[in-house]
This record gives C-alpha cells, structure tokens and sequence, in this order.
C-alpha cells in the first residue's frame, strides 16, 4: 500500500478517504439498500459452494476482456470497480499491456475470498459513487455487474471521469432493463391477483438509451454501447431465485416487501405456464447484458467535422455515382 500511496485521495486532516457510499445522495433517490447488498456480498463471499452460482460473472467478466484485448496500448494502472472476487483479474492476466490492477469492492468478504491472479494487484475497500483516489490517475477503469446496484449513477461516472487520465479508457458491464423479465412478471401477476396489489420485487435496472445519456452527460467522449442476451435455463422458478442469492443478486431495493407464500407458490406456476418448456421441463431466465466503453477527452481524439465544412453532401455522391453507372 505504501508504494501506491500517492494514488490516494486525502482529507484536509490527512486521514485516508475511504467512503463506502457518498454522502451527498439525496435521501429521495436512494433506490438500493447498499447496506443490505454489502451483506448479500459478504454472505455470498462465505459460502463453501460459491463457485457454483459465480457462471454470469465469469461470463461477464470474459466478454469485458474481450473489449480490453481490442485496446492495442500500455495500461500502467487499471482500475477494476467493483471487482467481486476478482474474475477480470483472472481474465486480464491473459492479455499483455496491464502493468498493475487496483481492486476495490464494497464487500470486504469478497476481496478477502478473491480469485488468485499472477497479474501485480492491489484490493481496496471502498463504494462506487466517492472513488478515494486522486484525480488522473488510472489509464483505464473496468467493471462488470457492479453498477446495476448502484444509487447515484451519474456521481458515479463523474468520479470515474475525474481518476481516469486524459484519452483514458472506461470499459464496463452491467444488467439491462430486460434482465429477469420472466421473474418480474410471474411476481407482479402473482401478487396482484393474490394480494391486490404489488411492489416490486426484482430491483428496477437501466435501458441502453438512458445509460448513453448519462456517460454523455457526465463529459465521456466517443461512448459506444452494445448489449448481449444470455439466457439459462433452471428447473423452475425456485432455483432461479436460489441462484441469484447465490450469486448476491437478490432484491435490495429500499421498498423491498416480504412475499407471503401462497403468493410465490402462485408465480411458480405463472412462471411455469407463461415461459415453461413443457418438453426439457424446464424455465428460462434471461439476462441483459449491457456492455459500455467511453474515453476521458483528449487533443488527439478524433472530432466530428463542424457543419458545411464538407464540400460535397450526399446529394452530390449520389448525383456522381448515378451518372458513373
């Protein structure tokens, strides 16, 4: 820790900065129990058997290699938010060009069971939205299935923006709106046929257009977005909510409401009926996963051209290839 010292952001009193969360949310936006989540972490972390529920993450963490690979530079100093136990770190020890990782999660669980990596690596506790480093620090920013849980997106994408270098990339993962789909539904229809009402029990997440907005809005330049679907399919509804407190994935919304069970016997059939496969006996769930990359501004990027500054429009190529054929 000492010989990366330098990297951290210090209060006037000279006491290191590590703030699990940022104290500046307003308490109407919060729409995640943090809290809740770093002890679904921490549980998870424990579990004898926690390789068994950990098959999204590694696909995740897999995928966002892959767009890492497509980087053809040197990355002295990388960033992994939101780390987990450490699967980008096995993923990146593959590739050639990053020099060392910093690893950071809320979850003191996971960092303490991480993955073994042979890459340089350093595991930091801290919480997405108040990132304890100084500014341009990092020549890229990784994360993977971390940000669906997070409160104040847009806090987060400005610290992001603020620790990467300048022409510095950011490169993450994070479930759609359209993930557990099946869940969602079988639950509402269950517990408004059953209960004559409904709150919600799978956590609200985020649509591709409005994670475009808000890295724009945030100063990143060049962003692309790009989703993948992954669907498994489980032998009923039951195993998909054992998994996905498996994988600490489970609902931690702050309006969160305990489900009676006469309600939950009724979305298993629901689920079964609308979605089932009556042939392999089984149900599907599926996963959004939305895949993002955005770069810190800098004099060598490439701009777009202001308007007219092109002499011929596509009125005029249209016109000259007509007449050539």
């Amino acid at each position: 820790l000492r010989a990366i010292s330098n990297l951290w952001k210090v209060t006037k009193s000279g006491v290191y900065h590590f703030q699990l969360c940022s104290a500046s949310i307003n308490a109407a936006r919060l729409v995640f129990n943090t809290k809740l989540k770093r002890l679904h972490k921490d549980r998870t972390a424990k579990l004898e058997d926690v390789a068994v529920f950990e098959y999204l993450k590694k696909e995740a963490a897999v995928m966002v290699a892959d767009r890492v690979a497509d980087v053809k530079r040197s990355l002295p100093l990388t960033l992994d938010l939101g780390c987990g136990r450490g699967f980008i770190s096995e993923e990146l020890s593959q590739l050639d060009g990053v020099d060392m990782l910093i690893q950071g999660d809320t979850s003191n669980g996971y960092l303490l069971n991480s993955c073994t990596s042979v890459l340089d690596t350093q595991s930091i506790t801290f919480g997405e939205e108040n990132l304890p480093f100084r500014d341009e620090t990092f020549d890229m920013v990784l994360t993977s299935m971390s940000l669906h849980w997070v409160n104040d997106l847009p806090a987060c994408f400005k610290e992001v923006l603020r620790v990467l270098k300048p022409d510095g990339c950011f490169i993450g993962m994070m479930l759609g709106a359209d993930s557990l789909f099946e869940l969602r539904c079988s639950l509402q229809l269950a517990e408004l046929e059953r209960e004559g009402g409904m709150a919600p029990h799978v956590s609200p997440m985020i649509q591709g257009h409005q994670l475009a907005n808000l890295m724009y809005n945030a100063g990143f330049t060049l962003v692309t977005l790009d989703f993948d679907q992954l669907v498994v399919n489980y032998p009923s509804m039951f195993e998909v909510m054992y998994d996905l407190k498996g994988m600490a994935e489970n609902n931690c919304a702050i309006n969160i409401k305990p489900m009676h069970r006469d309600t939950i016997l009724a979305a298993s059939g629901i689920y079964q009926s609308m979605y089932g496969d009556l042939e392999k006996n089984s149900v599907p769930c599926t996963y959004q996963m939305l895949f993002m990359i955005g770069w810190k501004a800098h004099e060598s990027q490439p701009k777009p051209l202001d308007p007219g500054a092109v002499p011929k429009g596509l009125n005029d190529c249209q016109k000259s290839f007509s007449s050539q054929h």
